[in-house]
């Protein structure tokens, strides 16, 4: 996303080389006379974003000084085409006409995308793309700062870091994703650089691609993928990409350029049809994501790859760094000093850069794991490679291309005008309306254990708002096994019958709807105040003792050491879930989800990090998995056949050292076995000192894997908040059903809000009869229009 209008116009007030009206930049008084000096700017780097930084500040004052030092001959360049969106484009237009009349000139425009996957081909259109050569970029750039007055200086390495922040008042380090300028600085930037699992190469066919092509080559030693784009009228773009083992098994990384050339050439003759593949400078490397917690230091700022790397499949390289360049010299345009004109620039542009990283992050998982989309069916093996960044969405493609979009939803066995989200599913001998899940939540209300008013409003409204499934909180099967004094229980018959009114309300006020319950126990993590209160802080009084799968505190020196579980003690704690889940069955609930994610006892075992039990059930993952896999079976004797169970487990618990994704298979393949009807996909929350890769649908990743490498149904749950996410997460195959926590809290009617704003009306999303007033939306107040007719032609 550009810099905001404001900006953008500020940064290009005129259309030709004339000092542009309005107030300058500050500058520093020249000693002895008091006068003005110009700004003196130094750039390291003479790639596209350096360039247009450079030529954006000499215009907006012909009196800076600007110096651009490229290491190397003006004609140098790597790689061949780069794409940049319309939003940025029109950002250039406002900023710098001249350039981007120049760069109009030789854009190639395409907007459809294909997608080849075992001999099917599908298209999509709807995708505006431009590209040109980066030759020519750079051509253009080097130009008009030629013509401003931009001193260029090719050949050259820039001086330290040190001597240019000594001689100049603002140094720009745009020197790529191996910057030496943030090298020198890193102490105060702090990078933090990770290398990716994937190998590829930047060629070149001599041919125009008609769209932007994804081709997916199944080779003896694994899984290649091409991806493909014009750049001019007779020339394409062609990055080749494997994993790493792929890459040394099919021998490339004995090739030199030109046997890399022709060996992919040959691996996609099809796709280039004939074509042969050329290099300029290409060498296999791996991608490298770089995140600084600064962006500058003093008068040193990072632009561009400097300062954040965004993987290539999104095509965000270049244009984020030109809206970093354009952000840049808006920003030191507005503020009265160097200072504020660089925070603000950093806020600015952030967010947005942020933003772009998840979405690349999300898109280059999803080719290091392309491996496990392929068994898909072909339409859904396309759509979910068109969503795989989460920026495409259901809705944004059925705008794009509506017949495509059709097409996988007929695939799916959606039934006429039936979102995805609103076709039914079978668990065992129990069939949901449709795929939405109220997902557990902790309300910390009950009494003693015991489940009260709250408890019946709370989740009776969810299920008369429309969820296929409401599932209660985690209801703990002993007194000691609560997380606060205000968790429900299972414990007592007392409490099965007060869970029993609830069940008999969901299911006569909202016939169609399951209710089911998590059976869980806190573990380290119990015997602390309520969210509100002071989260995972113990009592002030009244504490219990903790039991474990270790002696390991959950926050050493916060709160209590938990006793190591014996064999009596396990024994103990089994029967008290089967205990549990024989009272559920008398409580009436429809599902049984057994609680083994986010720390608590049986999530203990688990993991790495919290087991460090010298016994069977610690040491490897089988013996770490078999007390869970005890008490699974335990309650799945007792808990009915025809009704399904599912198992909650954390994916990967965001810590060195811990779950990892690919242990997360293994736990569900086993929990499968054992008869798990679901699993149900969280991830962390084991450890105080994770860090979790937060953001949209940034749980769904893991649950995606687990269904199609495991072959098992998936809940897929976290900051899953709209409708259109839901349609997009089933539709692409990514999970069975999706689990939504805040957004029934924020509307506990989300599910038939959901329908009324797609205008279905089926048997999906039933509303209550005392409520079918309200299916639609009501009006608002007045608006300016529709206006009267006061004029004839």
């Amino acid at each position: 996303m550009p810099p905001s209008p404001r900006s953008a116009r500020r940064a290009g007030r005129a259309a030709d080389d004339r000092r542009p009206a309005g107030p300058r930049i500050r500058c520093r008084p020249r000693a002895g006379d008091g006068r003005c000096a110009p700004l003196r700017v130094a750039v390291v780097g003479g790639g596209p974003g350096g360039l247009y930084a450079a030529a954006l500040l000499k215009r907006l004052d012909p009196r800076r000084e600007v110096t651009v030092w490229e290491r190397n001959a003006p004609e140098k360049t790597f790689g061949f085409g780069v794409v940049l969106s319309d939003e940025t484009l029109g950002g250039i237009e406002h900023a710098d006409p001249v350039v981007h009349r120049a760069l109009s000139e030789d854009f190639v425009r395409w907007d459809a995308v294909e997608i080849t996957h075992r001999g099917h081909r599908h298209t999509s259109g709807g995708h505006a793309f431009a590209a040109l050569g980066r030759r020519r970029l750079l051509g253009i750039l080097h130009r008009r700062c030629a013509s401003l007055g931009v001193r260029l200086r090719f050949g050259t390495p820039a001086p330290p870091t040190a001597e240019l922040a000594a001689r100049h008042d603002l140094v720009i380090a745009a020197d790529g994703v191996h910057s030496a300028t943030r090298e020198a600085r890193a102490e105060v930037f702090r990078p933090r650089v990770t290398t990716h699992r994937c190998r590829y190469i930047w060629l070149a066919a001599d041919t125009a691609f008609p769209a932007f092509r994804f081709d997916i080559a199944e080779t003896p030693h694994g899984v290649m993928q091409l991806h493909g784009y014009p750049y001019a009228e007779d020339s394409s773009t062609v990055i080749v990409e494997m994993r790493e083992e792929v890459w040394r098994a099919a021998g490339f990384d004995a090739m030199d350029e030109a046997r890399s050339a022709a060996r992919c050439a040959e691996i996609f003759a099809g796709p280039l049809g004939g074509s042969a593949l050329r290099g300029n400078s290409s060498a296999w490397t791996a991608f490298r994501t770089v995140v600084n917690e600064r962006w500058s230091d003093g008068t040193v700022v990072l632009l561009g790859d400097a300062a954040h790397t965004a993987h290539f499949s999104i095509g965000s390289g270049t244009k984020l760094a030109v809206e970093d360049a354009l952000a840049l010299a808006a920003c030191i345009e507005e503020h009265p000093d160097l200072p504020a004109a660089l925070a603000a620039y950093e806020e600015e542009r952030r967010p947005v850069v942020e933003s772009t990283q998840r979405a690349a992050a999300a898109s280059l998982r999803w080719f290091e794991e392309i491996a496990t989309h392929l068994d898909r069916p072909p339409r859904q093996f396309a759509f979910d490679l068109l969503t795989r960044s989460r920026r495409i969405t259901h809705a944004n493609l059925r705008l794009r291309d509506a017949a495509f979009t059709a097409a996988v939803e007929d695939e799916f066995g959606c039934p006429p005008g039936t979102p995805p989200m609103f076709t039914p599913f079978r668990l065992r001998g129990l069939t949901l309306r449709n795929r939405v899940v109220v997902s557990p939540m902790d309300m910390y209300t009950a009494e003693d254990g015991l489940p009260g008013e709250f408890h019946l409003v709370h989740l009776g409204a969810r299920a008369l708002g429309g969820a296929g499934l409401v599932m209660t909180e985690m209801v703990c099967v002993s007194a000691e096994g609560r997380i606060t004094p205000g968790c429900a229980g299972l414990y007592t018959q007392e409490q099965a019958a007060a869970w029993r009114r609830v069940t008999d309300f969901v299911h006569r006020q909202a016939p169609g709807t399951a209710i089911g319950v998590q059976l869980g126990h806190s573990g380290r993590k119990g015997s602390t105040k309520r969210m509100w209160e002071g989260i995972d802080q113990p009592l002030d009084a009244g504490n219990w003792p903790l039991s474990a799968a270790s002696a390991l505190p959950y926050r050493p020196g916060v709160n209590q050491v938990p006793h190591a579980l014996d064999r009596a003690g396990l024994a103990r704690i089994r029967e008290q879930f089967t205990a549990a889940a024989r009272r559920a069955v008398r409580g009436g609930f429809d599902l049984l989800e057994l609680h083994c994610a986010h720390g608590y006892l049986l999530s203990g075992f688990l993991s790495p990090l919290t087991n460090r039990r010298t016994d069977a059930y610690g040491g490897s993952p089988e013996r770490r998995l078999r007390f869970p896999l005890e008490v699974f079976e335990a309650v799945r004797e007792v808990w009915p056949a025809e009704r399904p169970m599912t198992v909650r487990i954390s994916a990967t618990d965001w810590a060195r050292g811990g779950t990892t994704a690919d242990d997360a298979v293994d736990l569900a393949r086993a929990f499968a076995a054992h008869g798990a009807d679901a699993v149900d996909v969280s991830t962390g929350q084991v450890v105080p000192e994770e860090r979790p890769e937060f953001g949209r649908s940034y749980q769904t990743p893991f649950a995606d894997r687990i269904r199609n490498e495991a072959g098992v149904p998936v809940i897929a749950v976290g900051a899953i908040s709209s409708w259109d996410d839901v349609n997009s997460i089933l539709l692409a195959g990514r999970a069975d059903l999706c689990a939504l926590a805040r957004p029934h809290l924020y509307d506990p009617h989300w599910t038939l809000h959901a329908a009324a704003e797609q205008g279905y009306t089926g048997e999906g999303a039933v509303w209550p009869l005392p409520y079918r007033a309200g299916s639609r939306t009501p009006p608002t107040g007045r608006t300016d229009g529709p206006k009267p007719r006061l004029t004839l032609p």
